[in-house]
């Protein structure tokens, strides 16, 4: 496992997008549309790493129940499948594989309840 990215929930995402771009350093990566909301992400350019800018109220209903004040870790794996059995096989919680916003993943959670995403 790598890690990919870190999600941040943002209350005004193109300010936060502005900051790490203008202020920072970074750049954008990546742009999506998500139930009319942009998602950014931002990373330095020589770099793989990125935040995931997500703006809170696309996370409204949080089906997950995600604690939104703490930044969620996003980890790339070369099989999805076969780590999602070797999480399950040593008793890990962990969600159904399925795609999530045009991305295959699933997400496990660690002892005190936070969640992790896992994508190829």
């Amino acid at each position: 496992m790598q890690v990919g990215y870190v999600v941040l929930y943002v209350k005004d995402e193109e300010a936060c997008r502005a900051f790490w771009i203008d202020q920072v350093g970074m750049v954008e990566k990546k742009r999506q549309q998500a139930a009319g909301f942009t998602i950014a992400k931002v990373g330095f350019a020589d770099q793989a790493f990125a935040f995931e800018l997500v703006p809170l109220a696309l996370m409204q209903n949080n089906p997950d129940g995600l604690d939104l004040a703490t930044p969620s870790i996003c980890f790339h794996v070369d099989d999805l499948d076969a780590t999602h059995a070797a999480l399950v096989a040593r008793a890990v919680q962990a969600s159904d594989v399925g795609d999530h916003h045009g991305t295959r993943s699933f997400a496990f959670c660690d002892p005190e309840g936070r969640w992790f995403a896992v994508t190829r």
